[in-house]
């Protein structure tokens, strides 16, 4: 399975990187959304992991441009956010994610969210 993950924050990114790649993951990852958004569409992977709080396009908005696209809107995205204060969850639900995890990441069920998640069935909005 493979994941995108894009991540600003090293420290997050090599955790996550490394729980999800002892689980057998094979993971891409993005500094930012810039740099992402090609990304998605290049390699197409099952699950995207986007932090909500990038630098430059913001999480919500990268979400919002990948469910846009023919070429990625059937990719689940999942928001990777420290941000837990009431109404984020349904902020990133309205973006576009499908699912939405809070950080820091429990290393003991990380992996197994993300699986769930690579799971989900496409977006049935209409083209």
């Amino acid at each position: 399975m493979k994941v995108l993950m894009v991540e600003d924050n090293r420290m997050n990114m090599e955790l996550q990187r490394d729980v999800l790649g002892m689980a057998g993951f094979e993971v891409v990852c993005a500094w930012d959304a810039e740099e992402g958004i090609p990304l998605a569409r290049e390699q197409h992977p099952d699950v995207i992991l986007m932090d909500i709080g990038l630098p430059g396009i913001d999480g919500l908005e990268a979400c919002r441009r990948l469910k846009n696209d023919p070429a990625t809107r059937d990719i689940p995205v999942v928001a990777l956010t420290a941000h837990a204060m009431e109404g984020d969850r349904q902020k990133a639900e309205a973006a576009g994610c499908a699912g939405y995890v809070v950080k820091p990441i429990t290393v003991k069920t990380f992996a197994a969210s993300v699986a769930q998640y690579a799971n989900t069935p496409p977006d049935p909005r209409p083209e």
